[in-house]
């Protein structure tokens, strides 16, 4: 897999936005792809150092609309820590 097919988005909530200031970064990954293929992906695309990376599962919700249900989709969700030295990744262009 590319680095850019690895990455889909970062996540950009409450919770996220304060755990910047430790550098740590969170992005929504491929469902297929392991921590060290995260991690190589962080650094060829930010150009930094990636210290540990944390990967969370998360099912997909049942739904119902009237007669018709299903499941939502399953996604995968990596939290990424910079070592020290590293420079900050630019979420926001300002």
């Amino acid at each position: 897999m590319e680095a850019r097919d690895i990455l889909k988005r970062p996540v950009i909530t409450e919770r996220s936005s304060e755990v910047m200031a430790d550098k740590k970064y969170t992005f929504e990954v491929d469902t297929r792809a392991n921590k060290t293929q995260v991690k190589h992906a962080v650094q060829e695309i930010f150009g930094v150092q990636v210290e540990k990376v944390n990967i969370m599962n998360y099912k997909g919700k049942f739904k119902r609309m009237g007669k018709h249900a299903g499941y939502t989709n399953k996604r995968r969700k990596a939290i990424v820590k910079l070592t020290a030295e590293s420079k900050d990744i630019e979420l926001f262009e300002i």
